[in-house]
């Protein structure tokens, strides 16, 4: 720092104890009636103004001046912090011996400009609409994510990565001549409206892409149905709809038909596509882009991974995740009053979504701290004998006077039998666990001469059909934009997701290759429901061998 630059602060500096001195006798004379003023009053009254002008010099001149080079922006909390060196081993922790990672195995998205020529744009600026954008952060290409970063001193010495997410230097397509398509598949999920409202903004404002169209009712909008009409996405009628459950474009299970879907983009020169659905919509739309890239078609396809259950594998979370769990607590709360309330021996049930993964009952289960019994599809249920569910449920209502269970509504399939019977969309229908546990929790009791009062709550599509919280707002509009981003710079067939807090880009046959994928029934996460609710500790319901496990929703 210079002397001419130190002496500007001073004088700056000086001026402004000078103003402070003035504010403290104005507030003397005036008698100040805030509150904030009175406590400033009273703490200034105590210094004289030699001591406050003492105090200014000492800040100014300070014993030893940082030099520029010897601080470092920390961008996570915007605080000045001094660089570690080498030789500052305290701070910068020990070296641990053999432990590190000999491999990285990339996995890397495929590019339209290795097959069409490409508009080879800077990317540089954003829309004109709202102003210039300059990019302070470009994303390498080679720029990625490690995935398992949980290591141990004699770990495996190899790790996959993912492409980071962000915008890039130079954009393939001209955003003049884009059209792009938006569609959503399968169930509602809380954020979808978020989603494509963002994705909309982030075309406009940040590429200046003029057209954008909604095909609505899922796959089935592509057939040319007269029910299914597409809609243009206008700023306007995108404006309000994130503060909305659901989807504008509305949704549906089924209805894919390669020839037509690809039809339909050639027709309305659809260069960019993006897919917002499950694991099974996105091996659609891999198929999608596979055939367009063989049929010499210059259109990105692009995943947005969307599920209630959470059991999209690889990614932290799916958006919508933590806005279910929320709207769950209603329904536990509602369980609990019914049970205390209602004499004798009450006890509410509460069925939440969770087909073959029972993240979102787990998961409310320990953000309740009132649920008695929690069961989910990956832990078999055991009924009777001295470790079944219905002798606990007896002792923890002759304990506290009631009980409250919370089941996935795919629990139980080895009590119950599974369904051969498949919905449009090929998923097997799921047995009624929750009036199964209900009849069962009666009989137990009339069996030994009591009587309970059962009280069965299903809030299942209330809890996805709701607006997205703060949180998967905020997280739907990262997966939307950067997935804006990879579309420009030319990727195709891969998913945007969350991956150790980044947001990345994944190849969709690498995500769909281990989804769906279930919750770790020998994992923490299950094991802080089996602490915080007491309840006994059956078996696994399946080899953990023959499927994917994945606690990374909660460390």
């Amino acid at each position: 720092m210079s002397e001419s630059s130190n002496l500007i602060s001073y004088e700056k500096i000086l001026i402004a104890g000078l103003f402070t001195l003035l504010y403290i006798q104005y507030l003397n004379e005036k008698k100040p009636k805030r509150p904030q003023d009175a406590k400033l009053l009273n703490k200034s009254l105590s210094k004289t103004p030699d001591s406050i002008i003492s105090e200014i010099k000492s800040f100014v001149s300070g014993p030893k001046p940082i030099k520029d080079e010897d601080i470092n922006i920390k961008k996570k909390t915007m605080q000045v912090v001094p660089i570690l060196s080498e030789e500052n081993v305290e701070l910068r922790g020990k070296l641990i011996e053999g432990a590190s990672i000999a491999q990285i195995r990339l996995h890397e998205i495929k590019n339209l400009k290795d097959k069409f020529e490409s508009a080879n744009l800077i990317n540089e600026t954003g829309s004109r609409k709202r102003g210039s954008l300059t990019y302070n952060k470009i994303i390498g290409e080679e720029d990625f994510i490690v995935s398992d970063i949980v290591r141990k001193r004699q770990g495996h010495g190899s790790s996959e990565a993912f492409v980071r997410a962000g915008p890039r230097h130079t954009i393939h397509f001209d955003p003049k001549t884009v059209r792009a398509a938006i569609v959503t598949c399968g169930g509602l999920c809380p954020g979808l409206n978020n989603v494509i409202r963002e994705l909309v903004h982030s075309l406009r404002y940040l590429y200046d892409v003029e057209s954008v169209i909604g095909i609505r009712g899922g796959y089935n909008g592509f057939l040319g149905k007269e029910e299914y009409p597409p809609i243009e996405l206008t700023l306007d009628v995108v404006a309000d709809c994130h503060h909305s459950g659901g989807t504008i474009l509305a949704s549906s299970r089924g209805g894919f038909e390669i020839n037509k879907i690809i039809d339909f983009l050639v027709d309305r020169n659809i260069c960019q596509l993006y897919v917002i659905g499950g694991d099974g919509t996105h091996r659609g739309a891999n198929i999608i882009a596979e055939e367009c890239f063989n049929r010499n078609l210059n259109i990105s396809v692009i995943g947005i991974p969307k599920t209630i259950d959470n059991d999209v594998d690889l990614i932290d979370r799916s958006f919508g995740f933590t806005t279910s769990v929320e709207a769950a607590q209603a329904a536990i709360l509602s369980a609990k009053t019914e049970a205390r309330c209602n004499l004798p021996n009450g006890i509410g049930i509460v069925k939440l979504m969770g087909r073959s993964a029972g993240f979102i009952a787990t998961h409310a289960t320990l953000a309740s701290g009132d649920v008695d019994l929690c069961l989910v599809p990956e832990v078999e249920i055991e009924l009777d004998g001295e470790n079944g569910c219905l002798p606990f449920l007896l002792r923890r209502v002759k304990e506290q006077g009631h009980a409250v269970v919370v089941v996935a509504e795919g629990a139980g399939e080895s009590l119950l039998g599974k369904n051969t019977e498949t919905d449009a969309g090929g998923n097997r229908k799921l047995p009624p666990i929750g009036e199964f546990l209900k009849t069962k929790i009666v009989e137990y009791f009339k069996n030994k001469h009591l009587e309970a009062t059962v009280k069965y709550i299903d809030p299942s599509y209330m809890i996805r059909s709701v607006p997205a919280n703060a949180s998967d707002s905020l997280y739907c509009m990262l997966l939307s934009q950067n997935a804006v981003h990879g579309a420009m710079a030319g990727y195709t067939a891969f998913s945007v997701g969350l991956v150790n807090n980044r947001v990345c880009y994944i190849p969709i046959p690498r995500l769909v290759a281990t989804s769906p994928r279930v919750m770790d029934p020998l994992g923490r996460t299950w094991e802080r429901v089996l602490s915080s609710t007491g309840q006994p500790q059956h078996l696994p319901a399946f080899d953990s061998s023959t499927c994917v496990v994945n606690d990374r929703t909660m460390v």
